[in-house]
């Protein structure tokens, strides 16, 4: 069977990069007490592959395919709401959430009322994040079927009115942090060429420079916390840098793919292909935690004290 790709990185199917997907028993996770430690499997199965996952205005609203929006209070008892598109990635700002997906950008104010804007484009979108007053969302655009996808960025003061930036290159993930905007993604040589790791950097949004990633793996997804951007990818790639200029690649202790990043309560925590969980303190030295499940898990977030991860199979997971 087919795995629906974790994070942005799977969407490319006419890149025929996808992996077959697992599922696994659930069971609560093992560990400290310290949020990212211990997991607890909330939800598993029923559910479409979920791609993100964020908090904001007391709720958490994890999306995925199938249109699904669940929103919860605590992380632990959740809602399911449907739309009618993929959703890939979501993020919370200026009072909205904001979700995007195959062609589609959703705002609500409260998780569980929603609107579609009109984009006028059927460009799917993976990344969305919200800082110094905008919206930015990234995604990737196929040319032809000889072609490597190009990719596409899009900026919004409301979350409503979009304006299209044109990139080189498909982008997975997007923060924000320091005044700068990061993008990351994978970058085209050739037809018959593997991606290599791209990173494009920005304070406003709408000018975007290209950095050295020092990587040829793929780059699904990026963060920002205690002064340091944190970015992930494919072969349990992780890069950190203080400026989003220079990166440095660290070495987690695992090969598995990672396809989401985030960071709370002083801790760094990465989440990718079969359950797999990291957690770091300063994004150098990285620990594996024991997830509970053997699910693909593809977006992670922090809010009111917990974070929560989501994935294949309707999977959710919370710690502590």
């Amino acid at each position: 069977m087919v795995r629906n790709k974790l994070s942005w990185l799977g969407a490319f199917l006419l890149l025929a990069v996808l992996l077959s997907a697992c599922g696994g028993p659930s069971r609560p996770g093992t560990g400290g007490t310290t949020p990212g430690t211990r997991w607890t499997v909330r939800r598993s199965g029923g559910f479409p592959l979920l791609n993100g996952v964020t908090y904001g205005n007391g709720t958490f609203v994890a999306v995925g395919d199938g249109g699904t929006i669940l929103t919860s209070r605590d992380g632990v008892e959740w809602t399911w709401q449907v739309s009618d598109s993929d959703l890939k990635g979501i993020t919370y700002g200026n009072g909205i959430f904001v979700a995007v997906g195959d062609g589609t950008i959703l705002t609500s104010p409260d998780g569980e009322n929603w609107t579609k804007q009109d984009l006028g484009t059927e460009n799917i979108l993976f990344g969305v994040t919200y800082g110094n007053g905008i919206f930015v969302a990234v995604g990737g655009v196929f040319t032809g079927p000889d072609s490597p996808p190009n990719g596409i960025i899009l900026t919004s003061r409301d979350g409503v009115n979009w304006t299209k930036r044109n990139s080189e290159n498909p982008l997975g993930g997007v923060t924000y942090g320091n005044g700068t905007f990061v993008a990351v993604g994978a970058v085209f040589t050739g037809p018959d060429s593997p991606p290599n790791g791209i990173i494009l950097t920005s304070r406003d949004g709408v000018n975007w420079t290209k950095r050295v990633s020092g990587t040829d793996a793929w780059l699904a997804g990026v963060t920002y916390g205690n002064g340091t951007f944190v970015a992930v990818g494919e072969n349990g790639t992780i890069l950190t840098s203080r400026d989003g200029v220079k990166w440095t690649e660290q070495d987690p202790g695992t090969i598995s793919l990672l396809g989401g990043v985030t960071y709370g309560n002083g801790t760094f925590v990465a989440v990718g292909a079969d359950g797999t969980i990291l957690t770091s303190r300063d994004g150098v030295k990285w620990t594996k935690r024991d997830s509970g499940t053997k699910s693909d898990l593809n977006g992670v977030t922090y809010g009111n004290g917990i974070f929560v991860a989501v994935g294949a199979d309707g999977t959710i997971l919370t710690s502590p």
